[in-house]
């Protein structure tokens, strides 16, 4: 089940960027750098802010520095914020 999950994620990468603010934990481990710690605090990041303005906010998340936000940027996108 993991490794059909984890195929259905890639062929969706593929095709799209993850959406920052509406992806599940095991879709934000599919950016690049990106592991179980630095999902969950993506997460709590979301819970308490309501959502990411901009891809240039993930900044602001312990781990998730400006060098690693640049490698990734490409493969992110931040859509639907109403803050």
């Amino acid at each position: 089940m993991k490794l059909f999950l984890l195929l259905i994620i890639g062929v969706a990468l593929s095709f799209g960027a993850v959406d920052i603010n509406k992806a599940d934990k095991d879709e934000l481990m599919s950016i690049k750098g990106v592991g179980e710690a630095k999902a969950n605090a993506i997460l709590e990041y979301r819970k308490a802010n309501n959502c990411f303005s901009s891809v240039d906010e993930l900044k602001e998340v312990k781990g998730f520095g400006a060098k690693m936000l640049e490698k990734n940027r490409g493969n992110i996108t931040a859509e639907g914020c109403k803050k």
